[in-house]
């Protein structure tokens, strides 16, 4: 009898502890979302927020009517510094202004990723782009000079070969009428990014049904649905009742893709240092991948398997579909404005004439208009539309307190439009970006590459691939747009892309006589 009331009391002991700690912990969840709520009470909101479910049930599902939605929010409260939304019960302040935005970027205290990026992690893990703290300052450090500019030179060779690619495929569809070149410009950037961050050559553009491209665009649409509906946010809810099993298929055809590229390029470094040991070594090119393979941490520790594919992941994604959608924009707006057209052509026979040489370090020097192109683009259609940050820590942004645990939204797309530094904002405009036109602008007016410390490490590989694919596609053809720019429907998920690809019409050059 003894021993049967020493185990039920052992067994409401174990029920009163789980009772107390479940109670201990929904009453600091609940203190924190109270304080939160009431400390952000005095900031601008949306109508239509409820106490735990917030703005959700107001999102649309459609990422084309969101994103509108978003722009919609931004013009509604134009004349507000910030401006409160709520997705469940975790509160975001939306910046949109430079003097708001340089608050949270300059300040390392803030430099955190907001809690949505976690769910990036099942696919980009804690690499480069979402991790923290001493993580992402030691990766930071460590992955620099695989940036520098001696290494992107190599680089330019894969660029030049990859766009005379295009260029190739291109001609089939001059004089042909209206085709959609979204897909042909994203396929090429896929094999710049292939080449030279894991040294493969995957001939995408020659297999142009692409499995890893398409999933790279279900997994974006995958995360973004889940960041909107919180409901999903819990793992159990989320796999049996949303997208669970879509996710890991996709997650799976992603993760193999890059797995495999790894395993081959560490088993040919291998077999070279073997070759080169023995005298027989040929020089070939040098790739992300295989200056990852060969980091090492101040200790001199080399990278994990599982860190190198966490960056490997990250490139591949940021570093070909950022790029990807930045030059269908800027095809677009050329296609549609012919003065800045003519201008950016008359500057490439300048530069080339009528050679078919390839493009040059110098060449991408003296295309200084091409480059202004690219930046207005990047204004009126900023890859990433928006990003996130954590509060670290109680501050004031434009006089309003913002509680640390909350979230601040950059708006991109709309900070590119603040009237006050770029007057008639929806105009295309390259002169903007002319040195003598960008004289007096806040540095965090224009963050297409974000800004501060997190800033992106891959910026000058990007407008390097830019210029050389769109000055190899300029010297060959001129560009018809043959959509209004209201029928674009920007879909803003984790990168901004045209809901219905980019329609052109191009036409063979003749070109001019002119040295070079």
């Amino acid at each position: 009898m003894a021993v049967l009331l020493g185990s039920y009391s052992i067994h409401l002991v174990g029920i009163s502890i789980f009772i107390a700690g479940l109670t201990y912990i929904t009453y600091r969840l609940l203190n924190g979302y109270l304080h939160k709520w009431f400390a952000m009470r005095p900031i601008p909101q949306l109508e239509g927020t409820y106490p735990f479910i917030g703005n959700a049930l107001i999102f649309k599902t459609n990422p084309g009517d969101f994103f509108a939605q978003i722009e919609d929010f931004t013009r509604e409260f134009s004349d507000a510094p910030l401006f409160t939304l709520w997705i469940g019960p975790v509160p975001f302040v939306i910046l949109f202004h430079a003097e708001t935005v340089e608050t949270i970027l300059s300040n390392a205290v803030h430099m955190e990723k907001a809690c949505l990026y976690n769910f990036l992690h099942p696919w980009l893990g804690t690499g480069l782009l979402t991790s923290t703290g001493p993580k992402w300052r030691q990766r930071r450090k460590m992955l620099t000079p695989t940036f520098h500019f001696s290494i992107l030179m190599e680089f330019l060779e894969v660029m030049n070969e990859q766009s005379e690619i295009l260029v190739e495929k291109l001609e089939k569809q001059a004089g042909k009428g209206t085709f959609d070149c979204f897909n042909h410009i994203t396929l090429c950037a896929l094999d710049i990014i292939c080449e030279t961050a894991m040294g493969k050559k995957i001939y995408a553009q020659s297999n142009s049904d692409s499995e890893y491209v398409k999933s790279v665009y279900k997994m974006s649409d995958i995360i973004s649905r889940r960041q909107r509906t919180p409901w999903f946010w819990p793992d159990l809810v989320y796999n049996f009742f949303g997208d669970g099993r879509e996710h890991d298929k996709t997650l799976k055809i992603l993760h193999s893709f890059t797995h495999k590229v790894i395993q081959e390029r560490a088993e040919k470094m291998s077999s070279t240092e073997s070759d080169s040991d023995s005298g027989q070594g040929t020089k070939r090119r040098r790739a992300f991948l295989d200056m990852l393979l060969m980091s090492t941490d101040e200790d001199g520790n080399r990278m994990s398997y599982r860190e190198i594919q966490e960056e490997v992941d990250t490139f591949m994604f940021r570093g070909h579909d950022t790029t990807a959608a930045s030059m269908n924009w800027a095809i677009h707006l050329l296609g549609a404005h012919p003065e800045p057209h003519s201008k950016v052509q008359q500057e490439i026979e300048e530069v080339f004439g009528t050679s078919d040489r390839p493009v040059s370090i110098e060449d991408l020097k003296k295309l200084k208009y091409l480059e202004c192109v690219i930046k207005e683009a990047l204004r009126l259609f900023p890859s990433v539309p928006f990003f996130a940050r954590s509060i670290g820590e109680d501050c004031h942004i434009n006089g309003f307190k913002v509680p640390k645990g909350a979230n601040a939204v950059i708006i991109t797309y709309a900070l590119h439009r603040d009237p006050r530094y770029f007057p008639e904002p929806e105009e295309f405009r390259p002169e903007r970006f002319l040195p003598e036109n960008s004289v007096g602008r806040p540095p965090y007016a224009y963050i297409p590459f974000s800004a501060g410390l997190r800033n992106c490490i891959g910026q000058r590989f990007a407008l390097m691939e830019e210029k050389v694919i769109l000055a190899s596609i300029l010297r060959k053809f001129s560009i018809e747009s043959c959509q209004k720019r209201e029928d674009l429907r920007p879909v803003g998920e984790l990168i901004l892309r045209p809901e219905k690809g980019i329609l052109i019409k191009l036409e063979k050059r003749k070109p001019q006589n002119s040295s070079n």
